[in-house]
């Protein structure tokens, strides 16, 4: 019990919650799309597939546009995934992932976690709001901007 509470303790360390908060909430004034960050205790097994177990446990799928995008993060594997859903995934195609998960990367190199996350959710909202514009008239928030610290 007391290794849990350390380990959720450094990983809330590792990461300044109320500015990756602030980034999804900027981002998420241009778009209708939605942006959440996921920070993962460490397990074994497949980041891959707890990303995708991340994505359907906080419904990233029931965004009306299906445009929800996830960060999902394990620092205590050096890991990530970016997840979009299929409305995104639709127009922007692999290469744009391939840069977001570069810019994160690099941050994340020199273990500046809130910066990398940062810089990636600056890079998703330019895209998703040029692809799924913010409309005053319509939008609404349709998935908490809290960092999730339950993956």
């Amino acid at each position: 019990m007391v290794l849990a509470l350390l380990e959720g303790h450094r990983l809330k360390k590792a990461i300044d919650a109320d500015r990756v908060q602030k980034a999804v909430e900027e981002a998420e004034r241009r778009t209708s799309g939605e942006v959440r960050v996921c920070v993962a205790r460490f397990f074994w097994g497949s980041v891959e597939r707890e990303a995708d177990r991340a994505f359907a446990r906080l419904g990233m799928h029931r965004t009306a546009e299906r445009n929800g995008v996830l960060f999902f993060v394990v620092p205590s594997r050096k890991r990530f995934v970016v997840l979009g859903d299929e409305g995104i995934h639709a127009r922007v195609g692999p290469e744009f992932w391939t840069r977001v998960a570069a810019a994160v990367s690099e941050r994340f190199h020199d273990r500046d976690f809130t910066g990398g996350l940062v810089r990636g959710i600056e890079a998703v909202g330019t895209e998703l709001s040029a692809h799924f514009p913010y409309d005053p008239g319509t939008d609404r928030d349709e998935l908490p901007n809290t960092v999730d610290f339950d993956g």
